[in-house]
């Protein structure tokens, strides 16, 4: 229901309410962000599926994370281009209740993923004879398939609990995309139930994958103490780094959104981190990934020669 009585068939994305000036700017800038996640990860995606090197359970890993930060990207910024470019604001009903819904898909599956690649490093550092074994295509395939399973559950009851609330205090979205806290405030219903499945859910997601991270790295720096060479820490180190960059990124945002309780704070900040988080960080990841590997570095060294060689004949 709107505030004439009528139901709700469409939202009005408020997004940023810039001045023009400053609102084409930032068309711009979405713009050339949303251009290098798309090259960055879909090249890291191809670059993975052809060099040879890279056919290990660490970039297969990868390569899904990459494909993750592709879905997510794109569940969000072109709804952003398009109300930045032309003012655009209305969103329908259906529209919103997907987009709330892939958001989710992709942002739980990202998380259960960043703690599946922590397990991974975990038996690569601490038990690198069985790693092969233990780690084949099977069971990376099932751990995978299982963060998308955990990921659909959470996705699925949380656009539910959500969007069979009754919106009667407007259809006016204060924000960029169909997110959660701005859809709460349009609510007229009694929303306390609902909004305790949601949190119980998003701390349940993030809790245990933030477990799993956790207990894998303790394990990992205990097996990097034990190492007497400084060159050998170094080296295991290293292998760890680009995770551990990547996950204090991604949760340290979804943390302050999420499991932030009733802290004073605007919509206006909200903004700011959702950003960073659905615009920025698909962006950084396969610049983390590349410029901190040597293999990533020099299968890209070897696609490029590649492409010279093939222009040259």
């Amino acid at each position: 229901m709107a505030e004439n009585g009528t139901m709700v068939t469409e939202f009005i994305l408020l997004g940023f309410q810039l001045p023009a000036e400053l609102q084409m700017g930032l068309f711009f800038v979405f713009l050339v962000l949303y251009f290098i996640t798309m090259v960055g990860n879909l090249g890291m995606i191809v670059l993975i599926q052809r060099d040879p090197r890279l056919q290990t359970p660490m970039y297969f890993f990868l390569r899904h994370l990459s494909f993750l930060d592709v879905c997510y990207s794109s569940v969000i910024v072109p709804q952003s281009l398009e109300t930045l470019g032309t003012n655009k604001m209305a969103i329908t009903y259906e529209c919103c209740a997907t987009q709330f819904f892939f958001f989710t898909l992709c942002a739980s599956t990202e998380c259960f993923l960043l703690a599946v690649m922590a397990y991974d490093r975990y038996v690569a550092v601490c038990n690198p004879l069985l790693y092969v074994p233990a780690m084949t295509p099977q069971t990376c395939l099932g751990l995978v398939a299982g963060a998308y399973a955990g990921a659909m559950v959470n996705a699925v009851i949380r656009t539910g609990c959500t969007f069979s609330i009754s919106f009667c205090k407007s259809n006016h979205v204060d924000f960029f995309f169909c997110d959660l806290p701005p859809l709460l405030k349009l609510a007229c219903s009694d929303t306390k139930l609902r909004e305790w499945v949601i949190y119980l859910l998003a701390f349940l997601v993030i809790t245990t994958s933030i477990s799993v991270i956790l207990i894998s790295y303790f394990f990992i720096i205990q097996a990097i103490l034990k190492i007497r060479t400084a060159g050998g820490k170094a080296k295991t180190f290293s292998t760890c780094a680009s995770h551990m960059i990547a996950v204090a990124l991604f949760f340290g945002t979804l943390i302050f959104i999420y499991l932030k309780g009733n802290m004073s704070k605007s919509l206006g900040e909200d903004k700011i981190v959702s950003v960073f988080y659905t615009v920025v960080i698909p962006m950084l990841n396969p610049m983390i990934y590349s410029l901190r590997n040597k293999e990533v570095k020099e299968a890209l060294k070897k696609a490029l020669n590649g492409m010279k060689v093939s222009q040259v004949d």
